[in-house]
């Protein structure tokens, strides 16, 4: 048996929402787009949602609708996609690394407070695998030094934080609809905030900088006139994914519960090997389950991660790693980032896997990938 690591759970809703966009003849951003963001604000339960083409771009408006600039420093996970610290150097900013809990992966509010400086502006939060991080203790850290909370969401469709959804705690959250996302537009993103201020110059960026969207033209008498307020971006989001979003919005619950099922069996499965570190979801939340991490340990075992995930390869069964410490990449390196002081990094990028976990995955597929992690085991532990 061959078990992806992901597969897109795309029904004949999608295909039919697409198909009779088509014969509109609108396909860029247009009232499907304005349809899209207002169910998923409505969803989410926040005051103004602005649709992007991927969670970095989400991420950059905010940073930029917030007012970061040249030589400020913006926290983040050391854990996380390249993405969360890519958009904090567009303004010549600095990404600041935080070390982050072993039994999580999420950033370790433990260790937030000796990482601000004068400099400090932002706390990028990743909500890791689906699981919001410590937000209470983030806000207050946040409120007490005068710094915005900008939520990397895009692992975290739906979550839940002590009973509120995430989208509604930080100023601004960002959400990723890329290909293996708990929601799919192909590429998309969403960015979410109570700030309508904030939502406004994000929808002007997005698009150029110019004043009025296409599709505010179009509906017109002079589409053509139109205004360039400030230097903006190609961020916009199309009609087409957002015809799939919108399906896929309707079904989000009955996936995410098939991601939760998912998880439910794994963990079973998983709890009483001494050679695993099971992944630690704090009882106050709910997860979306993007990811299920699964911790090695080593010492029990004649093998590394990286053969871990080669023998799986061997019998059929994809695995992934989330993710490479950014101080570990060359550019940041070359910009003088050590390893020094992120002993917990380290210590979760050496042992951790994802494995497969994905709408639609069947019976068959998920007792495969536990039997081949037995297998594994079997035939490596010390």
């Amino acid at each position: 048996m061959k078990v992806p690591f992901h597969k897109p759970y795309i029904t004949d809703a999608e295909i039919l929402s697409v198909t009779e966009l088509m014969r509109t003849g609108w396909l860029t951003a247009g009232s499907r787009t304005i349809d899209f963001e207002n169910e998923f604000k409505g969803y989410i339960g926040c005051a103004n949602a602005v649709s992007v083409n991927s969670a970095t771009a989400a991420l950059h408006l905010s940073l930029a609708a917030i007012g970061i600039q040249e030589g400020d420093e913006v926290l983040v996970p050391a854990v996380t996609f390249a993405a969360t610290a890519e958009v904090v150097r567009y303004f010549n900013a600095w990404p600041v690394f935080v070390d982050v809990e072993r039994e999580t992966h999420l950033i370790d509010v433990k260790k937030i407070e000796e990482k601000i400086t004068g400099r400090t502006r932002a706390i990028i939060p990743v909500h890791y695998a689906g699981q919001p991080c410590d937000m209470d203790e983030i806000r207050s850290i946040a409120r007490s030094r005068r710094l915005y909370v900008v939520e990397d969401a895009a692992h975290s469709l739906p979550a839940w934080y002590r009973g509120m959804k995430i989208g509604t705690l930080g100023d601004i959250t960002c959400f990723s609809f890329y290909a293996t996302k708990t929601l799919t537009t192909g590429e998309g993103g969403m960015l979410c905030t109570g700030s309508t201020e904030w939502a406004r110059r994000a929808a002007v960026l997005r698009l150029h900088g110019i004043s009025r969207d296409t599709w505010e033209r179009a509906n017109s008498g002079r589409f053509w006139q139109y205004d360039v307020v400030e230097v903006g971006y190609k961020y916009n989001t199309t009609d087409i994914a957002s015809a799939i979003g919108i399906e896929q919005l309707k079904k989000l619950e009955l996936m995410w519960n098939m991601r939760v099922r998912i998880a439910e069996r794994y963990t079973a499965a998983f709890r009483d090997r001494d050679e695993l570190f099971l992944y630690l979801v704090k009882p106050d939340r709910v997860s979306s389950w993007y990811l299920y991490p699964l911790d090695l340990n080593l010492e029990s075992l004649t093998i590394g991660r990286d053969q871990f995930i080669e023998e799986m390869r061997s019998r059929g069964v994809v695995l992934s790693v989330h993710f490479t410490p950014l101080y570990e990449f060359s550019y940041y390196k070359n910009m003088g980032y050590t390893a020094a002081g992120y002993d917990n990094s380290r210590w979760v990028y050496e042992r951790t896997m994802s494995l497969p976990i994905f709408p639609g995955m069947t019976d068959g597929e998920i007792d495969y990938v536990i039997e081949s992690v037995f297998d594994v085991l079997k035939n490596t532990k010390r």
